[in-house]
């Protein structure tokens, strides 16, 4: 444990943070999934706009790889084209 006022408070600081990522982390790896699995071209036009800002979002902060947050942008965006020429 740490003995050292300021290690106190940095180690209090990196838990809060840590929690703070992590949840954003799973929520947007949730929404991908969301939006992976769904097969109405309806709905994945209306997630598409949202997961993506929320992979920039990450992206931004660093914890996904620009390089990272392209493919994965790629892929869903892919994944919708194909369910709205599917549909029409």
């Amino acid at each position: 444990m740490a003995n050292h006022k300021s290690s106190k408070k940095r180690a209090r600081q990196i838990e809060k943070r840590r929690a703070h990522n992590r949840y954003y982390k799973k929520s947007t790896r949730s929404a991908i999934k969301r939006l992976r699995m769904t097969t109405s071209a309806e709905e994945a036009k209306v997630l598409l706009p949202k997961v993506l800002g929320m992979v920039d979002r990450l992206a931004k902060i660093g914890q996904f790889h620009d390089n990272k947050a392209a493919n994965v942008k790629s892929g869903l965006a892919k994944h919708v084209n194909r369910l709205v020429a599917a549909a029409a």
